[in-house]
């Protein structure tokens, strides 16, 4: 998963994920961690006052930082992590992901790196040189002694000066921030599947749509939605159907299922995109256990594909 951080430490294992995690959120921050590996989760959440975190890449996004970093460490400290080591989850549209195709890239990360700034240097409306850029290749293939190989990119960047402040506010409640993670890449890791999956992550701001293939990432769109409540609805509906054809475009059937992780209850989720042919599966559903306080309006599904790789 193309995570992003200023620094690669995790407090534990070379490589490995903390074992606790924290989405934040303009609702609040909804913290999650294990006390070892395959044990089950602990989940607190923290409010935060409205106006508090306003996200997105053109400007600061942390309006109130003092406010940010109490409700981090309240959600932090109800789960009581093993150590200071945690995966942070940010909103969708404080990064921008894609997914490129290159001729070659080189091994190395530190060659590989000013490849894919030059590639997004274009695509994006900030600073480039001085943004974070992080990557994962999803796959290369041989396409012939004359065509060459593609190689498949998964591409994760946010602006410097708004990764720094979203880390500030982590180590300011008391906590060392490892991997970064917008919140729609960190739900994926919660699905297990060999089989193609459609998915849909919904937030206040926006709506990111996916679909996967195994390891492979077909599509990975996200849209910031209006705030006219019939205007969210159809750009809802509209996006998912977009994404639903070219599910079938790229795989010769129509998707049955959709796999949907936000706030809002699946089956309002299911009325809204008004498709009766897409039956709607919750990525994460609320837990039944392992709450050490109310929990509040963000979904599970961040934080626990932040800790997917440590519960198994």
């Amino acid at each position: 998963m193309a995570a992003l951080s200023s620094k690669n430490t995790s407090g534990a294992q070379p490589g490995a994920r903390p074992l606790a995690a924290v989405e934040l959120a303009p609702e609040g921050a909804l913290a999650a961690a294990v006390s070892a590996p395959g044990q089950p989760a602990q989940y607190a959440f923290s409010s935060l006052p409205a106006g508090s975190l306003a996200p997105g890449i053109a400007e600061s996004n942390l309006r109130n930082p003092e406010a940010v970093a109490n409700a981090l460490r309240t959600a932090l400290e109800e789960v009581s992590p093993r150590n200071r080591h945690v995966t942070l989850i940010v909103p969708d549209v404080a990064a921008r992901v894609f997914v490129l195709d290159f001729d070659t890239l080189p091994s190395k990360s530190i060659e590989a790196v000013p490849v894919l700034r030059f590639r997004l240097r274009k695509m994006v409306p900030f600073d480039v040189e001085h943004a974070a850029v992080s990557y994962q290749i999803l796959s290369q293939r041989d396409t012939g002694e004359k065509a060459g190989s593609i190689v498949k990119v998964l591409a994760t960047i946010m602006p410097g000066p708004i990764l720094a402040e979203y880390e500030a506010a982590v180590r300011a409640a008391g906590f060392e921030p490892g991997a970064v993670l917008p919140s729609s890449l960190a739900a994926l890791a919660a699905l297990d599947s060999p089989h193609p999956v459609l998915a849909a992550s919904l937030s206040g701001l926006a709506l990111t749509t996916a679909i996967t293939s195994g390891d492979d990432l077909l599509l990975y769109r996200t849209v910031e939605l209006p705030e006219d409540p019939s205007a969210r609805v159809a750009e809802v509906q509209r996006s998912v159907a977009v994404a639903a054809a070219y599910f079938e475009d790229k795989l010769n059937a129509p998707p049955r299922e959709i796999h949907y992780a936000g706030a809002i209850d699946p089956r309002e989720f299911s009325r809204a995109i008004e498709d009766a042919q897409l039956k709607v599966l919750e990525v994460a559903p609320t837990p039944s256990t392992g709450a050490a306080t109310s929990l509040g309006p963000i979904g599970f599904a961040g934080v626990t594909g932040a800790l997917a790789h440590t519960q198994g």
